[in-house]
């Protein structure tokens, strides 16, 4: 356990110093090209640096408060997801019971499981129950009017801001020794939140071509092939924090860059089609909480289940 923490320690202390480093140079950039406020790609830049200063505090106090801080930090950031989702949806005055049910029935109780380690009901509690029984209250509420629609949005809502970000901390319920799985936590978000930095910045370095346009202009194929291996690398180097070899830690390391990936194409057609640039407006220079958590969403049940069932931790 003395290990875990000091390993813990290390990764916050070693995050803290890239982020010292990132604000150098922020206040560099700003101080030569934009005193005045004039060059919006520095000040966004700055404003991203001062968001991730945030949200490292956060994370930090909550991988240093254990199993209960952990829950309660994901817990807090799927209800902002949801809440974001759903504005976006065609939810009307007749679905107002099964929205009540979705945020202070099914995301806690789907957190709950997690928190009491249930493993065979929380895997299948929203994607089984909850689709089935969802659509019932809203059906018993009479209104027909794009009720096909209403339904797979919030279906979809859920499996995305609850399901997904619960799979998040189920990872601590994985058997492995006590304290390494916040460490596996760790892993998970930094070479997923990596890969997004540096797919931007190889793009902006040598990226030509574009992967898909009208769903994401600034990703090219440049940006995501050197992104990901980048990103592969530093998870090969951080394999001290899992319980696998330095090659095992390269595979699952290129598998979540891909889902998230994956997901960051997927969250962005949603918003394309929703007409919208971001999903809300909570971190400065980011959007909204499910434009920070959009790769890590689609990574975290992947990880959690290969993880699980290859090294039998479960």
């Amino acid at each position: 356990m003395d290990d875990a923490r000091s390993d813990l320690l290390t990764v916050i202390a070693g995050i803290g110093g890239v982020l010292v480093f990132a604000s150098v140079v922020g206040w560099a950039l700003a101080r030569r090209y934009s005193p005045q406020g004039e060059s919006s790609a520095i000040e966004n830049l700055n404003d991203r640096i001062r968001a991730w200063w945030v949200m490292t505090l956060a994370l930090a106090l909550a991988f240093l408060g254990g199993h209960v801080g952990v829950i309660a930090l994901f817990a807090l950031c799927s209800f902002a997801a949801l809440r974001e989702f759903m504005t976006l949806t065609n939810a009307t005055r007749a679905d107002h019971n099964t929205l009540a049910a979705a945020f202070f029935i099914v995301l806690p109780v789907q957190f709950w499981l997690v928190w009491i380690k249930w493993y065979g009901l929380y895997s299948i509690f929203i994607p089984v129950y909850v689709f089935l029984l969802l659509p019932i209250i809203s059906a018993l509420a009479g209104e027909t009017r794009n009720y096909l629609i209403r339904i797979a949005e919030m279906q979809w809502a859920l499996m995305i801001c609850v399901f997904c970000v619960s799979h998040v901390p189920a990872l601590l319920n994985l058997n492995i020794p006590a304290g390494r799985g916040v460490l596996l936590i760790a892993f998970l978000v930094i070479v997923v939140q990596l890969s997004d930095v540096l797919q931007y910045v190889w793009g902006k370095l040598i990226g030509r071509h574009k992967i898909a346009p009208k769903l994401s202009p600034s990703k090219t194929v440049e940006g995501f092939i050197g992104g990901s291996l980048s990103a592969t690398l530093i998870g090969t180097a951080l394999w001290w924090m899992t319980p696998f070899t330095p090659l095992q830690a390269a595979g699952m390391s290129l598998l979540i860059t891909m889902m998230g990936f994956a997901g960051g194409l997927v969250m962005s057609a949603i918003k394309r089609d929703r007409g919208v640039k971001d999903w809300g407006h909570s971190i400065a220079g980011h959007g909204g909480f499910i434009d920070r958590l959009d790769s890590v969403l689609f990574a975290a049940p992947i990880f959690f289940h290969v993880t699980r069932y290859f090294w039998k931790l479960g």
